[in-house]
């Protein structure tokens, strides 16, 4: 009886799995970048990509925060929470005290370069066991979702 409860818990959690990465992804390969690996991992507290440097006003963009929580509910929301706790990727709690802005940008540009080369990226890669899909996120939806974290931390 208890292998088979254990086989049926196995089974439940394979497929859950499997509905979640599906979901995750878009369908549309259009706009997709292809990155190659690196041999050295990079040090840069930016991340792996094009966005180096990011202005941030001290006042939050409203239209921005509204643009990226819409962002944040039609691709992100099914595998973060806002809140600190783990779902399939790490809560988002915090995130802009942790990271910069040019990472988060990056990570969420560059997904692939990011998993692959950067020592941040690799360490929540081994934390949450799953690889972030690209989600084909443009510099302004980046810098969108940017300001909706910012709003959620409070700044």
């Amino acid at each position: 009886m208890k292998k088979q409860n254990i086989f049926l818990l196995s089974l439940t959690a394979i497929l859950s799995s499997a509905i979640i990465l599906t979901s995750c992804g878009g369908s549309s390969t259009e706009g997709a970048k292809t990155d190659s690996v690196a041999t050295a991992p990079a040090a840069s507290p930016n991340g792996v990509g094009e966005f180096t440097h990011v202005e941030l006003s001290a006042t939050l963009n409203e239209d921005m925060i509204t643009k990226g929580k819409g962002i944040f509910e039609l691709k992100c929301s099914a595998c973060h929470k806002l809140t600190d706790a783990k779902l399939v990727g790490p809560g988002w709690a915090g995130v802009t005290k942790r990271r910069t802005p040019e990472w988060i940008m990056n990570m969420t540009t560059n997904t692939e370069a990011m998993l692959n080369q950067d020592p941040e990226a690799q360490k929540l890669l081994e934390l949450c066991l799953v690889r972030m899909p690209n989600q084909g996120l443009n510099g302004e939806d980046a810098r969108n979702v940017v300001e909706f974290m910012r709003k959620n931390d409070g700044q």
